[in-house]
């Protein structure tokens, strides 16, 4: 959660130095927003669609390739199941 906390408050700190500049900032937000997502989307399908190609499922393929953790990082309360499954399989 600390992390999401610390982004927040960096876009904030620019947020307030772009305003004292005067200067607008280089895209609109959603503009920015969607772009970064397309980015991050875009960097999963062709792992996905490699094991689409193989005959893997859709939901086995984001699986193995970790795509949700990629896209969405660490989501709040997720890292504490993945901790205990990791400390199970040792």
């Amino acid at each position: 959660m600390k992390m999401y906390v610390f982004s927040l408050a960096a876009g904030l700190l620019v947020g307030v130095v772009y305003s004292l500049l005067s200067v607008r900032s280089p895209a609109p937000p959603l503009v920015a927003l969607l772009g970064l997502l397309g980015i991050l989307v875009g960097e999963q399908i062709i792992p996905i669609g490699k094991h689409l190609l193989a005959g893997t499922a859709m939901s086995a393929a984001c699986d193995k390739t970790h795509a949700v953790s990629h896209i969405f990082g660490r989501l709040p309360g997720r890292h504490t199941e993945q901790q205990t499954e990791e400390s199970k399989q040792a």
